[in-house]
């Protein structure tokens, strides 16, 4: 899942921030620039990767294009301790992109708590 927020300044005169959710399969990198920030969200698969068949494939063309870029992860996991989160983390890093906050993990469902990080991870990029 990826959550892009564009138009800023309307956003902030509607005091609602505007976003798109959009799927691996709608997003390139050719999309990053009509956007201020971006949240990428993907759960941890098999030995604490990337979702192989859409999620990974989009994430490596999109991280030459990072750069400067304004980006927030989160995701869950099952098993693993978020081995997933922590290389990722540092793949958006070596990209070059700004990580606006604190990545957000859930184990299995999120609780409450992942609930509000992922809600203060939204505002943050907003």
């Amino acid at each position: 899942m990826i959550y892009v927020y564009r138009e800023k300044q309307l956003a902030s005169r509607l005091n609602s921030p505007e976003a798109d959710v959009l799927t691996p399969s709608n997003f390139d990198s050719s999309k990053i620039s009509a956007y201020d920030a971006i949240a990428f969200g993907c759960p941890a698969m098999g030995a604490e990767v990337l979702e192989e068949a859409e999620f990974e494939p989009m994430w490596n063309e999109c991280e030459g294009s990072l750069s400067g870029v304004k980006i927030a992860l989160f995701g869950s996991y099952g098993w693993g301790d978020g081995e997933w989160m922590r290389t990722w983390e540092e793949s958006a890093g070596n990209a070059g992109a700004i990580l606006a906050c604190d990545s957000v993990m859930a184990n299995e469902e999120p609780d409450d708590e992942a609930k509000t990080a992922c809600r203060n991870l939204g505002q943050t990029l907003a």
